[in-house]
Parts: C-alpha cells; sequence; structure tokens
C-alpha cells in the first residue's frame, strides 16, 4: 500500500502546525519522524490516519482519500499506537486485545472464532506479554501497556502501523526488542511503519528513512544517513553529536553535548 502525504497543512484556531508536509512512503519501510517537542510530528500521524482532518492538503492510501473510508476501513489498512497508554476500563489484556479484531467482523459480533484466537496469541507472542494474558490491564506498568496496544493494533492485521514514541516508558532491553520487533514486522509483513521518536540513536539504528521537522515544515528528509548528521543535529536539537558508519550496527549515534554557539546573541 503507498501512503502519499500532499502538501498537507493543519491549524489548530489558534496556531498553524503543519504547513506544506509532502512525501510518500511504501511497502518494508520504516520511516522515523524527528523534531523536537511541539513540531508537529503528532499532529502528522493523526492527519494521516484521519483522526483529525488536514485544514489543507491531501492524504490518500493507493489514490484513495483517507477521509472517504469509514473508520472500520481505515482501522483495516492503518494501525495506530498513541504516546498515552491510560486506561480506565477493567479489562483484562486478552480482551484488550480481542477489541482490536472489530474491524475485520462483518458485524458485531462477540464470537470469537479460531483464526481470531491465532492473530490474537501470535500478536502477544511478538511483543512479550503472553504472561499478562489473564491480568487486568489497569495493573500492567506504563511500558507493559504500550506493547498491550502494539499488540492490540497488528490484530487489526494493518499494512500501515503509526506509532507515536513506541520505546517510552520500556526497559532498555525491551526497548531493543521493541525495535527489532519494528523492523522484523516491515521486513517479514511488509508493513510500512512510520515512527515519532525522539531517540535519535535508534532513528538512525533502526529505520530507513528520516523526516525532520522543524515548526511544522519538513526540514530534513531522505535516507537515515543523509537526515542524521552532525549539522542537522546542531541545527534541529542544538547539541553536538559524533555520527559514524559502525559495522555492528549500522549508522552509530553518540551525543557529545549541549550545543552553544559562539554568538552570544543566541548562545
Amino acid at each position: 500500500m503507498q501512503l502519499n502525504i500532499d502538501n498537507v497543512g493543519f491549524s489548530y484556531p489558534s496556531r498553524e502546525v503543519l504547513k506544506e508536509v509532502t512525501f510518500s512512503a511504501g511497502p518494508g519501510e520504516v520511516v522515523g519522524i524527528i523534531g523536537q517537542n511541539g513540531c508537529g510530528k503528532t499532529t502528522l500521524l493523526k492527519c494521516i490516519n484521519s483522526s483529525l482532518k488536514a485544514t489543507k492538503g491531501l492524504v490518500t492510501l493507493d489514490d484513495m482519500d483517507v477521509h472517504s473510508l469509514t473508520k472500520k476501513q481505515i482501522a483495516q489498512k492503518m494501525g495506530f499506537v498513541m504516546q498515552s497508554t491510560n486506561t480506565t476500563f477493567p479489562f483484562t489484556v486478552y480482551e484488550t486485545i480481542q477489541m482490536g479484531r472489530y474491524s475485520r467482523k462483518e458485524a458485531f459480533s462477540s464470537d470469537e472464532t479460531e483464526e481470531d484466537r491465532r492473530i490474537i496469541y501470535e500478536a502477544m507472542k511478538d511483543t512479550g506479554i503472553l504472561k499478562f494474558t489473564d491480568r487486568d490491564i489497569d495493573e500492567l506498568s506504563g511500558g507493559e501497556r504500550r506493547r498491550v496496544m502494539i499488540a492490540r493494533a497488528l490484530v487489526q492485521e494493518p499494512e500501515i502501523l503509526l506509532l507515536d514514541e513506541p520505546t517510552l516508558h520500556l526497559d532498555i532491553n525491551h526497548q531493543f526488542d521493541l525495535m527489532e520487533l519494528i523492523t522484523k514486522l516491515a521486513k517479514e509483513r511488509g508493513l510500512l511503519i512510520i515512527i515519532v521518536t525522539h531517540d535519535l540513536i535508534f532513528a538512525a539504528r533502526y529505520c530507513t528513512r528520516v523526516i525532520a521537522i522543524e515548526n511544522g515544515v519538513i526540514a530534513a528528509a531522505g535516507t537515515t544517513r543523509e537526515v542524521i548528521t552532525p549539522e542537522n543535529m546542531r541545527r534541529l536539537f542544538e547539541i553536538e553529536a559524533e555520527v559514524k558508519d559502525d559495522p555492528r550496527v549500522g549508522l552509530s549515534v553518540t551525543i557529545l553535548n549541549r550545543y552553544r554557539s559562539n554568538n552570544p546573541d543566541t548562545a
């Protein structure tokens, strides 16, 4: 499935958030969206899955305007895991993931098929949460709930997976496990995966392409090596970083310190 973002802009009543954002992406890619807080990264994800309607431009899936699709049709094509994983409902982990199957039902039904159970099991296994199957979701940590929500998105059997800060609140070993899973899903299932992330190290190591947003516009876009450079790190994040090829991990990023201009007016 080809995703096309064509000249997309979005404004709240008080301010303009996105301006003339344009890019395309397809199956098997892991696209990282980076940028400082408030630059419009999460707003862009919400415009892609039609949670927000772009005030300018068009988002299309294989030439279909996302706003011409029903919510159920969008859920069959895109899974979206938001940054917030707070829950207020007393469901088990299994029941929570099971809800993701609604978009694949011909009509609302509580009947669970053998195929449903297989898909749910595979998603739980892949995200490492089988041991939580019968636990209440409100008993889990924030990081554990994040994995549950990713599993719930996977059981929709989407072609596109949108993830807002997927490694947030996870222990370091689970962060690596999750990013390995993301690249595996892109490769083996042919998913297009778009990740909003603040973690430049993971973006450099795992993304095939990176789009950097600054003040609502694309400030840099291209391969990971083209975007994650010392110059861009200074300009976009005000940090000094060492970026180099490492045969063990691909592109390696080491954050050295805060960048401070020699100009006293901007330091």
